[in-house]
């Protein structure tokens, strides 16, 4: 090490890029062009200034950096409710495919609140993403998420869609997997379906609504309002649920939970009332859960791809980054498993 690396070193003194420079023996234009990629420099000379980089310990100044190339290779992912394993699963997904690419990422919870849904995507175009992935709250039509689409803002939708804003989305097969467990629940013999949803407006709740729906006007099987119960994707809300429906004059025989966290708050007011599952009732959730093969009886679950959902949307996000100009818009529907355990 030259002396003047030591006492830099030593004094704590920043590298420079003129230091950098000076070690590689090029100018600094030319190390300038190694790091951000633009012009095109001779293999040894490149790796000459990657060399010298390493050893003086040089780190680039991100912000300079993004200022000049309006770019800063970070991502926002907002998600609804980041305490939800699904969310986790689809987070990893994402940042695993970001990563690869060279990219980092910024994850924000908005908790089913729109107010916080909107302050996020503020902060998070204040502070520069080059794009976001968005789980959004209810129908989505929060200002700052229809201001994305108005501004030309590279994002996609991610688990949810919003109403109105046309834009690439990554879901799941909600209507098909809806569908699946409710016939597979009519096939035993049920014909008094409870059905626990989530949030009033959110597409996943529409759509497996609708399945739900189509399944019991396929089989001649008479819908009733009394079977609707709302959880609020919340494991407090699936159990206040199944007690309105348990309470009904004419209870269900089976219960169709929408979420997996709803499905927790379900699996709690059935062990709390001793009910035998699935003697009394039978029990389906849509979302499987780590430990839905150990419990007694094992749980039925329509099986999703979260961290599918969440490597796809990704690599949407990045074709819309590098072709900007790209026409049309693209809704990718992930497969759901309809999983037969214990509890049907």
């Amino acid at each position: 090490m030259l002396l003047n690396d030591y006492r830099k070193r030593l004094t704590g003194t920043m590298v420079t890029i003129r230091d950098v420079a000076e070690r590689a023996g090029v100018s600094v234009a030319t190390v300038s062009h190694v790091i951000n990629g633009t012009r095109k420099v001779a293999p040894d000379t490149a790796e000459r200034v990657r060399r010298a980089m390493e050893e003086l310990d040089y780190q680039p100044n991100a912000v300079a950096q993004s200022l000049r190339t309006r770019t800063t290779h970070v991502i926002g992912v907002l998600v609804s409710d980041i305490t939800n394993p699904f969310f986790a699963t689809l987070v990893r997904g994402a940042e695993d495919a970001a990563v690869a690419a060279g990219y980092s990422v910024i994850v924000c919870n908005s908790d089913e609140d729109s107010s916080k849904e909107d302050s996020y995507v503020r902060l998070l175009l204040r502070r520069r993403m080059d794009g976001l992935l968005i789980a959004p709250v209810r129908d989505g039509a929060t200002p700052a998420v229809q201001e994305l689409a108005e501004r030309r803002m590279p994002f996609v939708f991610i688990d949810r869609k919003a109403a109105g804003v046309s834009v690439d989305a990554v879901l799941s097969d909600n209507v098909g997997g809806a569908y699946r467990a409710t016939r597979h629940l009519i096939e035993r013999g049920h014909r008094r379906i409870g059905i626990v949803l989530g949030i009033p407006g959110a597409t996943t709740t529409e759509e497996r609504f609708a399945g739900y729906r189509q399944a019991l006007e396929e089989a001649g099987v008479p819908f009733s309002e009394d079977l609707v119960a709302w959880g609020g994707y919340r494991i407090e809300g699936g159990q206040k649920a199944l007690a309105q429906l348990l309470s009904r004059p004419d209870p269900p025989t089976a219960i169709f939970s929408t979420n997996n966290q709803m499905t927790v708050g379900v699996l709690q007011e059935v062990f709390l009332r001793r009910i035998p599952v699935p003697d009394k009732v039978a029990v389906v959730s849509f979302d499987d859960l780590e430990w839905a093969e150990m419990v007694v009886p094992p749980l039925t679950v329509v099986a999703q791809n979260p961290y599918e959902i969440g490597h796809r949307a990704f690599e949407l996000l990045l074709a819309r980054l590098n072709g900007p100009g790209a026409e049309g818009f693209r809704e990718v529907r992930v497969p759901v498993d309809l999983r037969v355990r214990g509890s049907t």
